[in-house]
């Protein structure tokens, strides 16, 4: 699929196509629940101000909110993954721009909600639990209790829930630009043919064993962004401010205090994150030596950090490749797990291909009334075998979760999202090393390790106190621009990768092609996601069956427990605790001990 245009919408063929009828038939049909959603957003009426009244409105109230917010779920969902194949399409952007509305009029609805169960007497409310039928909430009652001190008066919930269509556009306004709008160059590739630069096909341009298509590729991507700075570094700015705003509004000490909260995770867990990985940066320095010499360079720059060291790892894989591959990596998994994920690939869960105006990136999508769903923009490399393992561990995740969950704990909390994804990646990289037909190969794939842990945790975790700077800046109430948001970024680079490599002027920038940003302090979640992943995957994989076994009973307890339990617990029964310091450092090993055999079989 790989041309020197993008194709259109239209070019690529349907067996790459996510199969999105199966949500709905047509826009029509859609509409149509849009309708019935509104609708029954007029009845929400009938119970403010009345959960006092009984246990049986009580009960009726819950059902209500269970079958409305499945519905907007589902109406989201799929004027979501319409938009994302095609940004330029006006009317997905429409659709998408209408159920956002529909959504944040449902936040507002509803908002009465907390602080009415709150307001409750503790006797009356514990004699409301005593009922079997409001016994399945007793843990999400809980968790709104358990924030009882961040939580308004039902006035001023339901002005802070009108806010959030205005608070959402910063992501909204992002995605356009960045997207839809940022028109790339054409570069001279390896070939010596003209190609258009993009999001999906910048890493493969990075990947390139010329040096000079790396580094226009690198120029072209920053000089882009370059020129729309000031209005990046604007859009950034107030998404920042945003966030401070809700936090101070919710009287929470900071911002990082609030996002951590929603997911009950003590705030240690961030901090030592970016201790611990701050402390072994002179393990990167040593990888990056080695890059050095393996490339023959007197000095490494960024554009340098992504091509193989390996000529093996440039090898070709077509998406059927990559499905069987990664199903046989996934085979410690069980067969439940691997048959459903097979029955996935072969209707319609996956849209493969990169086309003209789609969503740059990869995700997992979907919701408890639809399968799960994965955007890709499959490049035929080891990186989009990886990336379809990482993706379908999130979508696993989801079918566990949806499978063994009601709907009130069905979605799992963004803690954890990262965890199967990550095993997914761990479990692929240890078969492809069994597999390996030679050393070069072996090497190779110790070198792509070395590389999925430089991104995910070094380099997250530096993404991870960029977010924490940038909010702490804020609520100090010192300004932020284009000019100071680069150099926060690029001393966080000097100090994350100084050692043994310079640091590209233009590197200032890369914070500028971050979607995630807009999603604050979610990044963390991919290097402690990576941390634990190592552990469970070698737990996975432990030479004793029967130990292998009782752990992979635990993970998939693990994957079906949604948000049944806090995460922090969940991943404490399936083995890691991640209150300590511990798994980190157990991940730190790893990449060292991965390092010195590549550094052995170099020699």
């Amino acid at each position: 699929m790989s041309g020197k245009k993008l194709p259109q919408r239209g070019e690529i063929p349907v067996k790459y196509k996510w199969d999105i009828e199966k949500i709905y038939k047509n826009d029509q049909d859609w509409q149509a629940d849009c309708d019935i959603v509104r609708q029954k957003l007029q009845e929400v009426s009938q119970y403010q101000g009345k959960l006092d009244q009984g246990v049986d409105i009580f009960y009726k109230f819950l059902s209500y909110q269970d079958e409305l917010s499945m519905l907007l779920e589902k109406v989201y969902v799929y004027a979501a993954m319409r938009r994302d194949e095609d940004n330029a399409v006006a009317k997905y952007q429409e659709m998408y721009n209408s159920v956002e509305t529909l959504a944040v009029s449902a936040n507002a609805a509803f908002s009465f909600f907390a602080p009415e169960l709150l307001s409750l007497p503790e006797e009356k409310l514990e004699s409301y639990l005593q009922d079997a039928r409001i016994a399945l909430y007793r843990r999400a009652i809980e968790d709104i209790t358990r924030m009882k001190k961040h939580t308004l008066s039902p006035n001023e919930e339901m002005l802070l829930a009108q806010t959030g269509e205005m608070a959402s556009s910063f992501d909204t306004i992002y995605s356009m630009l960045s997207d839809a709008d940022l028109q790339f160059p054409e570069i001279t590739n390896e070939n010596g043919d003209q190609e258009q630069l993009s999001h999906g096909n910048f890493i493969r341009f990075l990947q390139s064993p010329q040096r000079n298509v790396r580094q226009q590729a690198f120029d072209a991507m920053y000089d882009t962004f370059g020129n729309f700075s000031n209005t990046i570094g604007a859009i950034y700015t107030a998404s920042v401010k945003k966030d401070v705003f809700y936090a101070r509004c919710r009287k929470y000490e900071d911002a990082l205090s609030a996002s951590l909260d929603g997911d009950n995770i003590p705030r240690q867990v961030y901090l030592q994150l970016i201790d611990t990985v701050r402390k072994h940066q002179p393990d990167l320095a040593k990888y990056l030596e080695i890059r050095r010499r393996v490339l023959g360079l007197d000095v490494l720059h960024m554009y340098d950090l992504y091509t193989p060291l390996l000529p093996d790892l440039n090898k070709k894989y077509d998406y059927q490749q990559a499905k069987q591959i990664v199903l046989q990596a996934l085979r410690p998994l069980g067969s439940e797990y691997t048959q459903q994920l097979h029955k996935g690939l072969e209707s319609g869960w996956v849209d493969v291909y990169e086309n003209k105006g789609k969503t740059s990136g990869a995700y997992s999508s979907g919701c408890y009334a639809t399968e799960p769903y994965i955007l890709l923009n499959y490049q035929d490399n080891l990186n989009g075998v990886f990336t379809l393992a990482h993706e379908a561990g999130h979508s696993m995740h989801s079918w566990y979760s949806h499978t063994h969950q009601p709907y009130v704990y069905s979605s799992y909390r963004i803690f954890v999202a990262e965890v199967a994804s990550t095993v997914n990646e761990n479990l692929l990289i240890e078969y492809m090393l069994d597999h390996s037909p030679d050393e070069p190969t072996r090497l190779a794939l110790l070198n792509h390790f070395l590389e999925e842990f430089r991104a995910t945790v070094f380099r997250q975790t530096m993404f991870a106190e960029f977010e924490w700077k940038t909010h702490q800046l804020t609520e100090q109430g010192q300004s932020l621009s284009s000019q100071s948001l680069n150099d926060i970024y690029y001393q966080l680079n000097q100090d994350y990768f100084g050692d043994g490599i310079e640091i590209d002027r233009k590197i200032a920038r890369e914070w500028m092609r971050i979607p995630h940003f807009y999603r604050a302090f979610y990044v963390y979640k991919y290097a402690t996601g990576f941390s634990a992943a190592c552990a469970l995957a070698q737990g996975l994989l432990d030479k004793n069956p029967h130990v292998a076994n009782e752990n992979r009973q635990k993970y998939l307890r693990f994957l079906s427990g949604g948000c049944s339990a806090d995460p922090i617990d969940l991943l404490k029964d399936a083995g890691v605790d991640m209150t300590k310091a511990e798994p980190l450092e157990a991940a730190m090993s790893l990449f060292q001990q991965r390092l010195e055999q590549l550094a052995k079989g170099l020699q």
